[in-house]
């Protein structure tokens, strides 16, 4: 029985800041010379970023009650356990509202849901989102409960393969995967390049798709396999770790070259034939990865579209953000029964996930 993505919710902040005040908050930091001024000024203008979502209200200048990240136009740099019980406090919301919007969406009840993955890796607690989601939703309390964390990236793409073959073994199974990232809670004020780029991107959102069996009824994302690649290199330039001061994220422009280089390779073993494909999900980790892989694998312009108006109205939200491109695709009225689409994710390792997926129209 193939597995089938139904339906797809989405939730954001309410906070809503733009690139350019961004820009220039993280410029005017104590301590930035003239070149790191320059640096976050090329990174920032660079990202094809126009708008992100945060959890912090005072990244957009606004006063309240939130983690202190700003006095004035200086950033601060709280310790991360103060940084984590924010992630606590606001993460929750977030993976409700998307997951009851692909639960509304898919016509279920929440009394049908079986099974729960939950996804992030920008902050930890027990119990975790996964118990807050059967207790926020009113799941029922027998459901299966499974958390991804601190996969990146491309942690979508193993959910939803981990969703697959549940339904693959029960065909009765329901699953609900709901992707939450609070990258702005990380974001650190060092003129290091990589903490930079860093900044330049990442942003908060929330994802979350209802996965069962193909019913004709009912259309959707066919799940019809998965690949996964771990490359010869990269391993030290996308990483993740825990610091004294947030999580730290290096990411160095090696990582687009690594793409750039091995990603045609990669999608000829784990797509087969790309010519085939009719719709691209192409995580955007940044601009110059969407770059690499349009140019390696020699698509148009227009292919990758909905990965650059999700980056350039939301920016990059970690694993929620390949969400967002499929809720995009399968909304997309152009996409007609039978279409391929391929999904694309990079994370730590250099690892990239891959999936190919079926467009089906439901039927009347």
């Amino acid at each position: 029985m193939t597995a089938r993505i139904v339906s797809i919710g989405t939730a954001l902040p309410e906070t809503r800041v733009t690139q350019s005040a961004l820009r220039d908050l993280f410029a005017a930091q104590p301590g930035f010379d003239r070149k790191a001024q320059r640096l976050v000024g090329a990174a920032f203008d660079a990202a094809a970023i126009d708008t992100r979502h945060v959890v912090l209200p005072q990244l957009a200048g606004a006063a309240d009650d939130s983690l202190a990240v700003r006095d004035g136009d200086t950033l601060l740099m709280p310790p991360t356990g103060a940084r984590n019980d924010e992630y606590r406090r606001t993460a929750p919301g977030l993976f409700a509202e998307a997951s009851r919007a692909a639960i509304e969406g898919s016509g279920y009840d929440t009394g049908a849901v079986t099974h729960v993955v939950t996804v992030s890796c920008t902050g930890v607690f027990a119990p975790g989102p996964d118990y807050h989601l059967v207790r926020d939703l009113g799941l029922m309390p027998t459901v299966e409960r499974y958390h991804l964390g601190f996969i990146g990236c491309a942690a979508a793409i193993p959910a939803l393969r981990l969703a697959a073959r549940i339904v693959g073994d029960d065909p009765a199974a329901i699953v609900l995967v709901a992707c939450t990232e609070l990258c702005s809670l990380h974001w650190q004020t060092s003129s290091h390049p990589d903490q930079i780029v860093a900044a330049s991107v990442f942003a908060d959102g929330a994802g979350a798709a209802i996965v069962a069996s193909g019913d004709p009824s009912r259309g959707g994302l066919d799940l019809d396999g998965f690949a996964t690649h771990v490359t010869d290199e990269g391993e030290k330039d996308m990483a993740w770790t825990v610091g004294d001061s947030g999580f730290e994220m290096t990411l160095t422009p090696e990582v687009p070259r690594i793409i750039g280089r091995e990603i045609s390779a990669i999608a000829a073993d784990v797509l087969g034939d790309t010519a085939s494909v009719d719709a691209w999900a192409v995580h955007p980790g940044g601009r110059s990865i969407l770059d690499r892989v349009e140019s390696a694998l020699g698509l148009d312009a227009a292919a990758l579209a909905p990965s650059r108006e999700v980056l350039r109205a939301h920016g990059n939200m970690s694993s929620a953000t390949l969400l967002f491109i499929l809720r995009d695709l399968l909304a997309d009225a152009a996409r007609v029964e039978g279409d391929r689409v391929a999904a694309l994710a990079f994370g730590p390792g250099l690892t990239v996930e891959a999936a190919d997926l079926t467009v089906r129209r439901a039927t009347t």
